[in-house]
Parts: structure tokens; C-alpha cells; sequence
């Protein structure tokens, strides 16, 4: 099984490549340690998605460190990667979004994978929870997807508002809608912004939200492929619009053609949006390396 890291962000809130970004006395950065994790939870392929132009730092840094304990490829996401006859439009510069991002992998995705943000730390037992979900599955399921959630209040930051999927379940076994949100505390509540639109709405701070670690099968690949043209169509002439994966899922959950099953882990999350969040960052790891979570150096 396969692990799809979408590291093409610039980090601009961050500012600067936050996935290159050492959070460790030996240079490691979050993605070692989710590489790390991955690997010895069973998974054995790792897919990193990058901006072509910072392919050789990226592999003079992370990858010469990886490549040792699993097989590695690159893919570049590149806005002018669209199917004919679409063309960017001029003046645009923005990425076209997650979903977009693990199209731009549609040549190095052979298996059922997962996906994980490359700035996000997530936990050895939520990589372990993933991977006995997907190797349980009979071979060649379709549309048996999915995501293991954390809770809102545990994912914000001090700094900020945050882009956060948020979880809907009408049995609380799986997912039943998926509103991407910006999200930040105001007014003593937990506020919840739809990113396409619609009413801000509140919710508790134990509600689930996605941080987009979802489990796949192969065919979602053939359902961007699908859906990816559709979607350019409509808002393909527009600068800032982005195909996000959250959005994908949620419109195959609501079409019927896919199923997220909300997994459960007992690993504590936490991540870089900010360059303020990263102190809080660099001593949360310290303090597993001390558990003996992780050796010193991880490798």
C-alpha cells in the first residue's frame, strides 16, 4: 500500500516552505516523522507531491533521508497539467487544489493508498489504524473509503483561523457530509465558514474534523480523472477556485458511489500553520522522543 504526501504547498500563512522546515535538533521535519510512522505501520511506497521547482532541495533534503527505508517517487503538480483542451487562464498562479494535486500523482498510484497533508503530524497508531482498515478490504474494492477524524478544538491554533473538513454522521459509523470550512473561534464558539458558500454555522469542540488523511482505493484516481473536467467547466476561468478532495468525497458519499467509514485513533495531532505554532510543535516531539516513542535522529 501506498502513501500520498501533498507537499506542493508554499506554506504563504507560514511563511515560507513549511513542509522544509526542521522541527527536530537533527534537522528532521514533520514528514520524516510521518514517513517514518507509515513505514512501520506496514506501508511501503511513498508518493511525495511537490512543485517541480523545489524538487532537488526537497530531494537533497527529505528524500536522500527516505529513500533508505521505502521506495519513493515524485510527482509535480503543475497548473498548466489539465485535460485538453483546457488552458490556464492567464494571471492565475494559485494551485488548483488537493484534488488536483493527487491527479497530478494519476501515473505513480498503483494500490490503495492514503493521503496526509506533508505539514501535519498525525500519530504512529492513526497510520496503523489506516492501514489494517485498507488491508482488510477484499482485493479490488471500490468505493470503500475512509478518513480518520480528530477533534475540532484539538486541531486550532492561537494564530489564526484554519482550513479544516468537517465531518457530518447520521449513524456515527460513517461519513454522511463533509463541509470544508475555515474555521476559528469567535465569541467564546468554534466558527465554521463553508468555503463554496453557505451559512457560517457553530459547533462543539469534540466535533470531528477531517485533516484530510483519507484511506482510497485505486479508483478514486478514475473518478478525478472523470469528474475533473466537469469541474473546470464551470470554474475553470476563475483565479482562486480550487478542486479540493473534501469536496470529491462529499459529492461521491451524496451520489452513492462511495462510502467513508470514520475511523478512530488514539494519536494526539498537531501541526504548522503558522510560524508561531512552531515552538509548540518542536516540544511536542521532544516529548515523545523522551517517551521513547522515537529513537533520537528517527532514522
Amino acid at each position: 500500500m501506498q502513501l500520498v504526501i501533498l507537499a506542493a504547498g508554499m506554506g504563504s500563512r507560514f511563511g515560507g516552505l513549511k513542509q522544509m522546515e526542521p522541527m527536530d535538533d537533527y534537522g528532521n521535519f514533520l514528514l520524516d516523522f510521518s514517513v517514518y510512522d507509515a513505514k512501520r505501520a506496514g506501508f511501503d511506497s511513498v508518493v511525495f507531491i511537490i512543485k517541480k521547482d523545489f524538487y532537488q532541495a526537497f530531494k537533497d533534503s527529505i528524500g536522500k533521508r527516505v529513500e533508505k527505508i521505502i521506495k519513493v517517487d515524485y510527482a509535480f503538480q503543475d497548473i498548466n497539467d489539465l485535460p485538453a483542451p483546457f488552458k490556464c487562464p492567464e494571471g492565475r498562479v494559485k494551485p488548483w487544489g488537493t484534488a488536483h494535486a493527487i491527479y497530478a500523482a494519476r501515473e505513480f498510484i498503483k494500490d490503495d493508498f492514503i493521503i496526509i497533508n506533508g505539514d501535519d503530524f498525525y500519530g504512529k497508531d492513526t497510520y496503523k489504524v489506516a492501514f489494517d482498515y485498507l488491508s482488510k478490504l477484499p482485493k479490488g474494492s471500490c468505493g470503500a473509503y475512509a478518513n480518520v477524524a480528530f477533534q475540532v478544538a484539538n486541531t486550532m491554533t492561537e494564530n489564526g483561523s484554519v482550513k479544516r473538513g468537517v465531518v457530518f454522521s447520521d449513524d456515527g459509523v460513517n461519513m454522511s457530509k463533509l463541509i470544508e470550512s475555515t474555521v476559528e473561534r469567535k465569541d467564546g464558539k468554534i466558527l465554521c465558514t463553508p468555503l463554496e458558500g453557505g451559512e457560517p454555522f457553530n459547533v462543539e469542540a469534540d466535533h470531528p474534523v477531517s485533516m484530510n488523511l483519507f484511506c482510497f482505493n485505486k479508483d478514486l484516481m478514475d473518478r478525478l480523472v472523470e469528474r475533473f473536467p466537469a469541474w473546470l467547466e464551470k470554474n475553470g476561468n476563475e483565479l482562486k477556485s480550487e478542486f479540493l478532495i473534501p469536496t470529491v468525497v462529499d459529492e461521491l458519499v451524496s451520489e452513492g458511489k462511495a462510502s467513508v467509514k470514520l475511523l478512530k485513533t488514539s494519536s494526539v495531532w498537531f501541526g504548522v500553520t503558522y510560524k508561531e505554532d512552531k515552538p509548540a510543535v518542536v516540544a511536542s516531539l521532544k516529548k515523545l522522543v523522551e517517551a521513547g516513542e522515537y529513537k533520537e535522529g528517527i532514522y
